[in-house]
């Protein structure tokens, strides 16, 4: 299976990435995450952040995961990944693909601002350190329509969201298996 995390910088993507594969591998799943920031400071360092490039790391970043997905091991992809095309890309190009938004209000990212970017994107427009591509300020994020499972981290703690997430893995994981071979005894 393929978690595909999106949703804007400061929403919790990374922090649940995190909380995710502990609470999974305590349960013997094995799970690798994959963040988007991560790989484009070690192997993505061509990429910008036009719409073109973004796509691209989400398709190089889906390749990724689906190796690790061959291999029975549960890939969550954390990125921003603003735009439905590359999102559909790859629920059409790999097997299991999950996406997951993971929602915050504006307003709470701004007042967390974890990085800050909204500062910076928010600063006017002849200012040097104005940064004018953040995603949902001066760039696009197209929220996925119907995500098959939708967190909104300015309503939910880390512990719900990270419960939210453990109990959609298993209740797939058991479709999964059953789907596979229907007599299989599997127990949550």
């Amino acid at each position: 299976m393929i978690l595909l995390f999106c949703g804007l910088s400061g929403a919790g993507k990374s922090t649940l990435a995190a909380h995710v594969k502990n609470k999974l591998e305590r349960s013997d799943i094995p799970v690798e995450i994959i963040d988007a920031d991560e790989y484009r400071q070690k192997l993505f360092k061509d990429l910008g952040y036009t719409r073109k490039d973004r796509n691209e790391n989400i398709r190089r970043l889906g390749f990724i995961a689906n190796k690790f997905s061959s291999q029975n091991i549960i890939s969550i992809i954390s990125a921003i990944n603003p735009y439905d095309e590359i999102r559909k890309e790859l629920i059409g190009t790999y097997p299991n693909v999950k996406v997951v938004h993971v929602d915050c209000n504006i307003n709470v990212l701004i007042k967390r601002d974890t990085k800050g970017l909204y500062k910076k994107a928010l600063l006017p427009d002849n200012h040097p350190d104005k940064i004018s591509n953040l995603t949902g300020i001066n760039d696009p994020f197209e929220a996925p329509e119907n995500p098959d499972l939708y967190l909104n981290t300015s309503q939910l703690n880390i512990k719900q969201s990270t419960d939210e997430v453990y109990t959609f893995v298993l209740r797939n994981i058991i479709k999964e298996n059953y789907a596979i071979n229907p007599f299989a005894n599997v127990a949550v």
